[in-house]
């Protein structure tokens, strides 16, 4: 396991691990050039989050003397060079050594200039205590299906699907079928058209959304919805989905009080959808100022402004805080089964 593993795990995940003292997570902006630590990285680091201050220089000296070429020098960071993961040593001002796996993530503009640089830090010394705690939440996520009939599932960018081993069991039917064909979980009569409806958007890469009637080993027959959507690199490259399927009743409304399933992946992968239109729209629903915003989310005035006038950017680390921010505030973004991306204020 090693940071990158992390951006396909869930929030209630990440959080466990960052209060166990193996992760945290920073930013630079190099338009303000504000820096922030999360108070698990400070403690990863040694460092005490009340009296430190974030530094990359920091985070640098504090790497053993030969691994320190492995990540870029401050300098490069701000020019754009940005090595996507590297496994250093790790030296705590007790003099304790660590070995740590940091991701590094590069958010440029459109024409290419560097504006921040985000990332993970993961403690990998104890790799068989972070194997059984990925177990841990694996089983979680499965044990989730077989009592809520509610699941995650990812796609890669070959459209091979990879569901658990328990929507199989729930199915009756074998778990390589599912993966190869997903849609044999559908009833027969419906199964070509919502076929063609999901796979027309695989070649333009857009989201999709639908119900679908399937049949249970039970016999009984459930309405599912069935999201699934996009996926880019860093780079904008298109790696594959995340999907989810949960129960509806026909009225479209989930079964279950908790809704569908929470995963970091897709929400991530959701927000790909707000645009400056959606940002301006929710702070006009709760009344905020540009500056109201750039208050609760933690941005820059000017990013808050660069995100309401940027329409058709590629979703960023400063959107996703956007979009949090807005939705502690009481906006629900809601995906519409035609593609579209409604507003509602809780």
């Amino acid at each position: 396991m090693n940071a990158a593993d992390l951006k396909s795990c869930s929030a209630t995940f990440l959080h466990l691990i960052e209060e166990c003292g193996f992760a945290g997570f920073w930013s630079w902006s190099f338009a303000s050039g504000e820096q922030r630590w999360s108070p698990g990285l400070f403690r990863l680091l040694g460092l005490n989050p009340s009296g430190g201050t974030a530094s990359y220089d920091l985070l640098v000296d504090l790497l053993h003397p030969e691994d320190r070429m492995r990540l870029a020098s401050p300098g490069e960071v701000v020019q754009g060079y940005v090595p996507p993961t590297a496994v250093v040593r790790l030296i705590r001002p007790s003099g304790e050594l660590r070995h740590v796996s940091i991701l590094s993530e590069l958010r440029v503009s459109p024409e290419g200039r560097p504006l921040a640089v985000s990332g993970i830090v993961l403690d990998v010394t104890e790799q068989e205590r972070l194997r059984r705690m990925q177990a841990a939440e694996q089983r979680r996520r499965h044990a989730l299906y077989l009592s809520t009939y509610t699941s995650t599932y990812a796609v890669s960018a070959d459209r091979l699907h990879d569901f658990p081993a328990e929507v199989a069991r729930v199915h009756g039917l074998p778990l390589h079928e599912i993966n190869t064909d997903p849609f044999i979980m559908v009833l027969p009569e419906e199964r070509a058209a919502f076929r063609d409806r999901a796979m027309s958007v695989h070649d333009p890469q857009v989201r999709f959304q639908g119900t679908s009637r399937e049949r249970l080993a039970t016999g009984e027959v459930w309405r599912f919805r069935i999201i699934g959507i996009p996926l880019w690199d860093g780079a904008g490259r298109y790696i594959g989905r995340a999907g989810m399927k949960y129960p509806v009743h026909e009225s479209g409304e989930p079964v279950h009080a908790s809704g569908a399933p929470e995963d970091g992946r897709v929400r991530r992968a959701l927000e790909q959808g707000v645009r400056a239109r959606h940002l301006r729209a929710a702070r006009a629903m709760l009344d905020w100022s540009m500056a109201a915003l750039a208050a609760a989310s933690g941005l820059s005035l000017s990013t808050v402004r660069r995100l309401e006038d940027d329409a058709e950017g590629k979703i960023d680390e400063s959107r996703h805080k956007a979009v949090a921010a807005l939705r502690r505030g009481g906006i629900r973004f809601i995906a519409m089964d035609d593609g579209s991306l409604a507003l509602a204020r809780a």
